[in-house]
Protein backbone atom coordinates (compact mmCIF):
# COMPACT_ATOMS: atom_id res chain seq x y z
CA UNK A 1 0.00 0.00 0.00
CA UNK A 2 2.81 2.14 0.91
CA UNK A 3 4.33 1.47 -2.21
CA UNK A 4 0.92 2.41 -3.84
CA UNK A 5 0.81 5.94 -2.58
CA UNK A 6 4.29 6.72 -3.10
CA UNK A 7 4.23 6.06 -6.68
CA UNK A 8 0.95 8.14 -6.80
CA UNK A 9 2.75 10.88 -5.54
CA UNK A 10 5.73 10.08 -7.85
CA UNK A 11 3.05 10.36 -10.97
CA UNK A 12 1.38 13.41 -9.94
CA UNK A 13 4.59 15.17 -9.03
CA UNK A 14 5.83 14.29 -12.57
CA UNK A 15 2.66 15.88 -14.17
CA UNK A 16 2.59 18.62 -12.29
CA UNK A 17 6.44 19.53 -12.98
CA UNK A 18 5.29 18.91 -16.92
CA UNK A 19 2.18 21.33 -16.38
CA UNK A 20 3.57 24.99 -17.37
CA UNK A 21 3.08 27.50 -14.64
CA UNK A 22 0.27 29.71 -14.99
CA UNK A 23 1.01 32.67 -17.37
CA UNK A 24 0.52 36.31 -15.49
CA UNK A 25 0.67 39.22 -17.73
CA UNK A 26 1.03 43.20 -15.46
CA UNK A 27 -0.91 45.63 -17.62
CA UNK A 28 0.11 49.19 -16.49
CA UNK A 29 1.22 52.67 -16.47
CA UNK A 30 4.60 54.22 -15.23
CA UNK A 31 3.67 52.25 -11.71
CA UNK A 32 3.49 48.87 -13.59
CA UNK A 33 6.81 49.70 -15.68
CA UNK A 34 9.28 50.21 -12.93
CA UNK A 35 11.09 53.72 -12.81
CA UNK A 36 14.35 52.17 -12.85
CA UNK A 37 17.02 53.95 -10.94
CA UNK A 38 14.21 56.79 -10.18
CA UNK A 39 11.50 54.82 -8.40
CA UNK A 40 10.77 51.49 -7.12
CA UNK A 41 9.72 48.68 -9.37
CA UNK A 42 6.38 46.38 -7.20
CA UNK A 43 6.45 43.76 -9.88
CA UNK A 44 10.31 42.72 -8.71
CA UNK A 45 9.18 42.63 -4.90
CA UNK A 46 6.10 40.29 -6.02
CA UNK A 47 8.39 37.99 -8.27
CA UNK A 48 10.04 37.40 -5.19
CA UNK A 49 7.14 37.21 -2.82
CA UNK A 50 5.72 34.68 -4.89
CA UNK A 51 8.73 32.71 -5.28
CA UNK A 52 9.85 32.52 -1.68
CA UNK A 53 6.42 30.91 -0.91
CA UNK A 54 7.34 28.59 -3.54
CA UNK A 55 4.71 28.88 -6.41
CA UNK A 56 5.35 28.29 -9.60
CA UNK A 57 4.23 30.81 -12.21
CA UNK A 58 5.34 32.86 -15.31
CA UNK A 59 5.56 36.80 -15.88
CA UNK A 60 4.52 37.48 -19.53
CA UNK A 61 4.65 40.12 -22.09
CA UNK A 62 6.43 42.47 -24.59
CA UNK A 63 8.19 44.41 -22.16
CA UNK A 64 11.33 43.05 -20.32
CA UNK A 65 12.39 44.56 -16.96
CA UNK A 66 16.09 42.83 -15.88
CA UNK A 67 16.19 41.49 -12.12
CA UNK A 68 18.09 39.65 -10.27
CA UNK A 69 16.04 36.46 -10.48
CA UNK A 70 16.24 37.15 -14.30
CA UNK A 71 14.07 38.87 -17.01
CA UNK A 72 10.43 40.03 -15.83
CA UNK A 73 7.94 40.46 -18.66
CA UNK A 74 5.17 42.56 -18.33
CA UNK A 75 2.78 45.26 -20.17
CA UNK A 76 3.75 48.62 -18.42
CA UNK A 77 4.16 51.63 -19.97
CA UNK A 78 5.30 55.14 -18.60
CA UNK A 79 3.30 58.20 -19.28
CA UNK A 80 -0.27 55.85 -21.51
CA UNK A 81 -3.55 55.70 -19.57
CA UNK A 82 -6.10 53.01 -19.47
CA UNK A 83 -7.41 53.70 -23.12
CA UNK A 84 -3.83 53.53 -24.90
CA UNK A 85 -3.89 50.48 -22.58
CA UNK A 86 -6.84 48.72 -24.16
CA UNK A 87 -6.02 49.60 -27.45
CA UNK A 88 -2.79 47.39 -27.80
CA UNK A 89 -4.31 44.51 -25.36
CA UNK A 90 -5.81 42.09 -27.95
CA UNK A 91 -2.76 42.30 -29.91
CA UNK A 92 -0.29 41.84 -26.68
CA UNK A 93 -2.48 38.62 -25.56
CA UNK A 94 -2.18 36.91 -28.92
CA UNK A 95 1.34 37.22 -28.47
CA UNK A 96 1.69 36.11 -25.31
CA UNK A 97 -1.17 34.40 -23.88
CA UNK A 98 -2.20 34.78 -19.96
CA UNK A 99 -3.90 32.83 -17.87
CA UNK A 100 -3.90 35.83 -15.06
CA UNK A 101 -4.18 39.63 -16.08
CA UNK A 102 -3.30 42.16 -13.83
CA UNK A 103 -4.78 45.49 -14.67
CA UNK A 104 -3.82 48.43 -12.76
CA UNK A 105 -4.76 51.46 -14.60
CA UNK A 106 -6.25 55.13 -13.79
CA UNK A 107 -3.14 57.77 -13.49
CA UNK A 108 -2.44 60.19 -16.37
CA UNK A 109 -5.34 61.93 -16.85
CA UNK A 110 -6.13 65.36 -15.48
CA UNK A 111 -9.35 65.97 -13.41
CA UNK A 112 -10.52 68.65 -15.47
CA UNK A 113 -11.07 66.08 -18.14
CA UNK A 114 -14.00 63.99 -15.87
CA UNK A 115 -11.87 60.97 -16.90
CA UNK A 116 -14.05 58.43 -14.96
CA UNK A 117 -16.61 57.03 -17.67
CA UNK A 118 -13.56 56.96 -20.66
CA UNK A 119 -11.62 54.80 -17.37
CA UNK A 120 -14.37 52.60 -16.83
CA UNK A 121 -15.21 52.04 -20.55
CA UNK A 122 -11.55 50.99 -21.31
CA UNK A 123 -11.46 49.15 -18.43
CA UNK A 124 -13.95 47.04 -19.37
CA UNK A 125 -13.17 46.45 -22.27
CA UNK A 126 -9.72 45.30 -21.42
CA UNK A 127 -11.93 42.46 -19.80
CA UNK A 128 -13.76 41.58 -22.96
CA UNK A 129 -10.65 41.11 -24.69
CA UNK A 130 -8.68 38.88 -21.91
CA UNK A 131 -12.38 36.95 -21.77
CA UNK A 132 -12.51 36.58 -25.64
CA UNK A 133 -8.52 35.17 -25.38
CA UNK A 134 -8.63 32.87 -22.88
CA UNK A 135 -12.65 32.42 -21.22
CA UNK A 136 -10.76 30.13 -18.38
CA UNK A 137 -8.13 33.77 -17.82
CA UNK A 138 -8.81 35.74 -14.24
CA UNK A 139 -8.72 39.28 -14.27
CA UNK A 140 -7.81 41.14 -11.46
CA UNK A 141 -8.73 45.15 -11.72
CA UNK A 142 -7.00 47.12 -8.95
CA UNK A 143 -8.12 50.29 -7.15
CA UNK A 144 -5.49 52.29 -7.79
CA UNK A 145 -2.82 54.25 -5.48
CA UNK A 146 -3.48 57.38 -4.68
CA UNK A 147 -1.28 60.43 -5.91
CA UNK A 148 -0.62 63.87 -3.80
CA UNK A 149 -0.19 65.68 -7.35
CA UNK A 150 -3.19 67.38 -6.10
CA UNK A 151 -5.44 68.71 -8.02
CA UNK A 152 -4.52 66.83 -11.23
CA UNK A 153 -5.67 63.24 -9.53
CA UNK A 154 -8.18 64.69 -7.55
CA UNK A 155 -10.66 62.28 -9.54
CA UNK A 156 -9.04 59.03 -7.96
CA UNK A 157 -11.35 57.85 -5.01
CA UNK A 158 -14.30 58.40 -7.12
CA UNK A 159 -12.40 56.31 -9.54
CA UNK A 160 -11.57 53.36 -7.22
CA UNK A 161 -15.49 53.09 -5.97
CA UNK A 162 -16.70 53.06 -9.91
CA UNK A 163 -13.75 50.32 -10.53
CA UNK A 164 -15.14 48.03 -7.37
CA UNK A 165 -18.29 48.30 -7.80
CA UNK A 166 -17.07 47.35 -12.10
CA UNK A 167 -15.81 44.20 -10.88
CA UNK A 168 -19.00 43.29 -9.31
CA UNK A 169 -20.84 43.81 -11.94
CA UNK A 170 -18.43 41.19 -14.42
CA UNK A 171 -17.52 38.89 -11.84
CA UNK A 172 -19.06 35.29 -12.77
CA UNK A 173 -18.99 32.20 -11.38
CA UNK A 174 -16.96 30.76 -14.57
CA UNK A 175 -15.44 33.81 -15.35
CA UNK A 176 -13.77 35.85 -12.11
CA UNK A 177 -13.24 39.36 -12.26
CA UNK A 178 -11.62 40.03 -9.05
CA UNK A 179 -10.31 43.70 -7.24
CA UNK A 180 -7.15 44.40 -5.67
CA UNK A 181 -7.93 47.32 -3.33
CA UNK A 182 -4.10 49.12 -3.31
CA UNK A 183 -5.08 52.17 -1.97
CA UNK A 184 -6.13 51.16 1.49
CA UNK A 185 -3.33 51.74 3.72
CA UNK A 186 -1.19 53.51 1.53
CA UNK A 187 0.59 56.53 2.36
CA UNK A 188 1.32 59.23 -0.07
CA UNK A 189 3.39 60.90 2.12
CA UNK A 190 5.60 58.07 3.61
CA UNK A 191 4.94 55.96 0.26
CA UNK A 192 5.80 57.85 -2.44
CA UNK A 193 9.40 59.75 -3.95
CA UNK A 194 9.19 63.31 -3.91
CA UNK A 195 6.60 63.30 -6.93
CA UNK A 196 3.72 62.10 -4.55
CA UNK A 197 2.47 59.90 -7.53
CA UNK A 198 5.35 56.85 -8.17
CA UNK A 199 5.94 54.05 -5.09
CA UNK A 200 9.08 54.70 -3.63
CA UNK A 201 11.23 51.21 -1.70
CA UNK A 202 8.33 50.97 0.99
CA UNK A 203 5.52 51.98 -1.45
CA UNK A 204 6.50 48.96 -3.66
CA UNK A 205 6.33 46.41 -0.33
CA UNK A 206 3.01 47.81 0.02
CA UNK A 207 1.51 47.11 -3.84
CA UNK A 208 3.74 44.06 -3.92
CA UNK A 209 2.14 42.60 -0.51
CA UNK A 210 -1.55 43.45 -1.89
CA UNK A 211 -0.83 41.81 -5.19
CA UNK A 212 0.33 38.48 -3.26
CA UNK A 213 -1.89 38.22 -1.09
CA UNK A 214 -4.55 38.42 -4.21
CA UNK A 215 -2.21 35.99 -6.02
CA UNK A 216 -1.41 33.27 -3.81
CA UNK A 217 -4.53 31.38 -3.92
CA UNK A 218 -5.24 31.55 -7.45
CA UNK A 219 -1.49 30.35 -7.95
CA UNK A 220 -2.28 27.25 -5.29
Amino acid sequence: MRRLLALIAATLAASAASTPPPRIMAVGDSITQGGGATFATYRVVLAAKLRAAGLRFEFVGSQVTPTPQGPLRHEGYGGKNAEFLAGILDAKLAAAPADILMIQAGHNHFAEEKPIPGILAATRAMVATARARNPNGVVVIAQVIPAGKLPKYAYIPELNLALAALVKELDRPAQRVLTVDLAAGFDVAADTISDRVHPNERGAEKIAQRWAELLTPLLK
